[in-house]
Formats: C-alpha cells, structure tokens, sequence
C-alpha cells in the first residue's frame, strides 16, 4: 500500500491518494458536477414519463373512452386527435366507429314450412356520441353478444311471414322487413344499421326441383299458346290473301265485261252510223269501199266481166244491225 504522505517539492505537504494514485482532491472536484447532472436526468426522465402518461392521441375513425381508475367516464367520448388526462389515473381505450360489415347465416322455416337458409350482409357503426357506453355495456364483443343474435331473430321472424315462392319474389320486400327488425333490435345498444344485403336463399332439394319443374311447365305452356297465336295469325293471313284474291278476280271479271260492253256499245253505234249514211247518202258505199281497199286486186271477180269492177269489201248494212253480220258488195 503506498504511503499517503509524500514529498513534493520543499517543505513537505500532506496529501491524500487514491489506490490508483490520484488525489483525494481531484476526485472531489467531481462529485459536485456528477450532483447535479444525475438529479437533472433522472428528473427529465420523469417528467417526460408523465408527460407521456398525461398525453393521448385517438385514431382517425376511432372514439376515446376515458377511464378514471378503471371506471367509464360515460359523460364524455373522446374525438379525434391528441387530448390531455390526468396521469397515473386515467387512461384512454379507443373504440371504432366506422362502418363495419359482418356476414351471417340464419337458417330459419318458410310460411309452408319450407327449410330456408338465408345469408346476410349487414353494414353497421358504433353511435359515436355514445362509444363509451357501448364499451362500458358491451366491451369489444358486441358484434357476437348483439349483432349476430339481432339478425339470426330478425330474419326467423320475417321469413316465416311469406311462403317460399314469395321469399324469391318478393325479395325488396323481405328485405326491408329484416332491415327494419335488425335496426329495431340494435337501436337500445346504441349500434347502428347502414345498409343489409340478402346475398342468397338455400332452399332444400326437393323444393329447387318442385319449382324447376313448375318452370317448365309454364315454359311449355307459354309455348304452346305461342304456337296457338302463331297458327291463328297465319290462318287469319291467309284468308285475307283469299279474300284479296277473290276480290281481285271478280275486279277483272267485272274490268273484262265492262270491256266487252263497251266495245259492243262502241260498234253498234259505229253501225249505226253507217247504216244511217247509207240510207241518206249512196255515194257513202263507195267512199268506204275506196277507204278500205288495201291495193291489192281479188282473184276473183264478179259476174259482168267489166274491168274496172272494184274488188271485194266488207261492208256493214243495215241487217248487220240486228244480226252483226256482214255482207259482200259489188259495184
């Protein structure tokens, strides 16, 4: 152990060391700084310990609930954003008020007593004004100790109003039904309902095949009357074309006798007149028969063998009036 008095320099001095050789001095020069930084960080330390403590933030989409010693603070929902507590005694437990969707399966009996197994979709949120009390009757299993039991009643209730056809049918109206049942029942929890879906009906076997056959049937006989209206409608074309026909034959009739008739009129007029010319001028044959002659002399001549006898000509006389017939003239 080395000596704690030592010489140094001229008188001697009295001095104190350390084991490792340093001054008792030097150490002490020390302790006065590490007694003030220590209580300094030690007291940082804490105070941002309670800082922290005393300091909450609440998510977006979220509500805080305050808690004094463990107790709900049902007075209150904290909003969004940071918030100031009392530390060591109070704490925030954040609970979500967005819309949330849950699915559920309820099988449940048709009015005939059909088994039907109905899907739902609900879209739900907590009351954000209320999310304290939520918590405090409910925790975080509401959605099992509430929701889940809401819709499972609510659909057993409405689906035994309408028969099995119906449920398909009517399907809005079966909807709004459950929908109106399910809001009835959450309503005192402080939940509320957004939107449900009936995502789909499961009807037994026998009761798919029953409806599938029905469907046929009325298939069939949908196409049958088809086919009836269609051999009607054809029957009814073609005695229009008949009729169209008909009408149009006896409108040629008619159009070939009014031309006969008028043809006939036209020559015993054109008789007529002839006649009347003969009688009242002779010269009128012989002008006709030079009108009619068409330059070629007959073959035959009459009796008298004169040479400028005139060839032959029909021209019509009086009896040709009243038997239309002709005769043969000579000069």
């Amino acid at each position: 152990m080395r000596n704690p008095f030592r010489r140094s320099g001229s008188p001697y001095e009295r001095r104190r060391i350390t084991p490792e050789g340093e001054t008792l001095e030097n150490v002490g020069g020390r302790r006065p700084f590490l007694r003030i930084v220590i209580p300094a960080i030690i007291g940082i330390i804490i105070l941002l310990f309670i800082v922290s403590a005393s300091v909450k933030i609440v998510d977006a989409g979220y509500r805080g609930v305050l808690l004094k010693f463990g107790a709900v603070d049902t007075s209150v929902a904290l909003n969004e954003g940071i918030h100031f507590v009392t530390p060591f005694r109070d704490s925030v437990v954040q609970m979500e008020v967005r819309t949330q969707k849950t699915v559920e399966n309820a099988a449940s009996a048709s009015k005939d007593l059909q088994d039907v197994t109905t899907q739902v979709a609900l879209n739900y949120r907590i009351n954000p004004n209320s999310a304290q009390v939520v918590y405090q009757q409910l925790g975080f299993e509401y959605g099992n100790r509430v929701i889940a039991p809401a819709i499972q009643e609510s659909v057993k209730q409405v689906t035994a109003r309408f028969n099995a056809e119906e449920l398909i049918t009517m399907r809005e109206t079966v909807k709004n039904q459950i929908e109106q049942q399910i809001k009835a029942r959450l309503a005192p929890y402080n939940i509320l309902v957004d939107t449900i879906s009936i995502t789909e009906f499961q009807f037994s076997d026998q009761f798919r095949k029953a409806v599938e056959a029905k469907v046929e049937a009325q298939q069939r006989a949908l196409q049958a009357q088809n086919d009836l209206r269609r051999i009607e409608i054809e029957a009814q074309q073609n005695e229009a074309k008949a009729v169209g026909e008909q009408k149009a034959n006896v409108a040629r009739a008619e159009g070939v006798r009014q031309s006969n008739v008028l043809q006939a009129e036209g020559e015993s007029q054109a008789i007529k007149i002839i006649d009347q010319q003969l009688r009242t001028s002779p010269t009128y044959l012989e002008w006709l028969k030079t009108q009619r002659w068409d330059g070629k002399l007959p073959l035959v001549t009459g009796g008298g063998g004169s040479a400028g006898t005139t060839p032959f000509i029909q021209i019509p006389s009086g009896q040709s009036t009243q038997g239309n017939q002709s005769v043969l003239t000579s000069k």
